[in-house]
Formats: C-alpha cells, sequence, structure tokens
C-alpha cells in the first residue's frame, strides 16, 4: 500500500455523483457544468460545486473556452487514484485471507473437539 494515502482524493472519489462525473467525463471527453447537468439528475450550480471540488483534488482541469468553461480528466492524477485504489484493494485482500485462514483454522479445532467426545463413546 502507498506509504501516503491522499485524503482529498480519496473524499473527491468518495461521493457517488462526483464518480458519475468521472465515468462523464472519461466515457464522453471534456463537457461543461451545462452539458453535464443535462445527464444527471443535479441542478447546474450542484454540477459545478462537485466539478470544482474534483479540481481541488486535480482530478479534472478547466479549460476556459470563450464563455464555457470545459472539464476534463487528468490523466496522470486519476493513474495515481487508481493506483491508490488498487494498492488499497490489495492490502484489503491480503487481510481478508488471513481472517478467512483464521475462521478456517478455528472452524478445524471446533470440528476437531466435537468430534472427540464422539471417539470416547464408540470406545
Amino acid at each position: 500500500m502507498p506509504a501516503e494515502i491522499d485524503d482529498e482524493l480519496w473524499t473527491a472519489i468518495g461521493d457517488p455523483t462526483r464518480r458519475r462525473l468521472l465515468d462523464l467525463l472519461l466515457s464522453n471527453g471534456p463537457g461543461t457544468a451545462s452539458g453535464l447537468s443535462r445527464e444527471l439528475p443535479v441542478s447546474r450550480q450542484a454540477v459545478a460545486k462537485q466539478l470544482a471540488v474534483l479540481e481541488r483534488a486535480g482530478l479534472v482541469v478547466a479549460t476556459a473556452s470563450s464563455r464555457e468553461v470545459r472539464f476534463g480528466v487528468d490523466p496522470e492524477q486519476f493513474a495515481r487514484a487508481v493506483d491508490q485504489l488498487s494498492a488499497v484493494g490489495q492490502a484489503w485482500d491480503r487481510r481478508l485471507h488471513r481472517i478467512k485462514a483464521i475462521a478456517e483454522s478455528v472452524q478445524k479445532e471446533r470440528d476437531a473437539d466435537q468430534a472427540l467426545p464422539q471417539r470416547a463413546d464408540e470406545a
């Protein structure tokens, strides 16, 4: 797992609306707050606020284009987020594997303990 987790990055991608915005930007390319709001059940102002959070986290970059501001995904920061998510996922997989091994060991001990009295009765 990376030595340092970027909490602002995780907070930014932790919100379902912001994840949906990232999905839209990744699949459709750069877009404006107005255009993106047509794809979501929230207002343009709400989309603009969510894009500002994504921009502060470095996940999107705003580019002024005449009277519009277009937002696009920053590939480097997005790759960094993917790397962090992957590392955390791998760490949790290892933890869950250890928990499973412990649970299986406990179950084997219980099974063995339950089998002992039956053998004594049979003898």
